[in-house]
């Protein structure tokens, strides 16, 4: 193994990106608006009771929102939904990001997105902060089952590509 090198934020971040991870949009509603962001820091906790953990960035929108009402969902991208991350990535006001798209309101009154993989309707369980973001516990209260297709992945800063039969290409993958 080579000699370590000091974990500087732009080194850690192109470090991190060694690893492929889904892409999801976390979304929220407060008093009729709807906010939401992606994420791609999203994994599963425990299974009883079932519980995910989401990282958002304490200068969001959406963070706030989730930690007055409680509750969040998780929506996670298939490989064909790229410019619907894209959008949820942009600091640009709450109500575009959802213009013009298909939603339903779960029952818990989270805004889910259609078309996705499906989604997790969850309650905050816990928020701890960890130096620049929010660490958000779900218990899982709803699951909303999507379509079948293979998941949208981010890897060395770059998205992946699929072909009609499902293979996943990893875009920036070393020869």
């Amino acid at each position: 193994m080579e000699g370590g090198v000091s974990a500087e934020p732009a080194r850690f971040r192109a470090w991190m990106g060694r690893w492929p991870t889904g892409v999801s949009i976390v979304t929220a509603a407060e008093a009729g608006r709807r906010h939401g962001l992606t994420v791609n820091a999203f994994l599963s906790v425990a299974l009883s009771p079932p519980t995910v953990l989401v990282s958002l960035s304490r200068d969001t929108d959406t963070e706030p929102v989730i930690a007055r009402t409680g509750r969040f969902a998780v929506n996670l991208l298939a490989y064909d939904q790229r410019p619907l991350s894209e959008r949820f990535a942009r600091q640009v006001p709450p109500e575009e990001k959802f213009e013009g798209l298909p939603i339903r309101e779960g029952r818990l009154g989270i805004p889910l997105l259609e078309g996705t993989l499906g989604s997790l309707e969850c309650t905050l369980a816990q928020s701890f902060t960890s130096g620049d973001h929010q660490l958000l516990l779900g218990t899982v209260e709803q699951i909303v089952e999507g379509r079948e297709a293979p998941p949208l992945l981010f890897y060395r800063s770059h998205y992946g590509e699929s072909d009609p039969a499902g293979r996943l290409t990893l875009a920036g993958a070393p020869p």
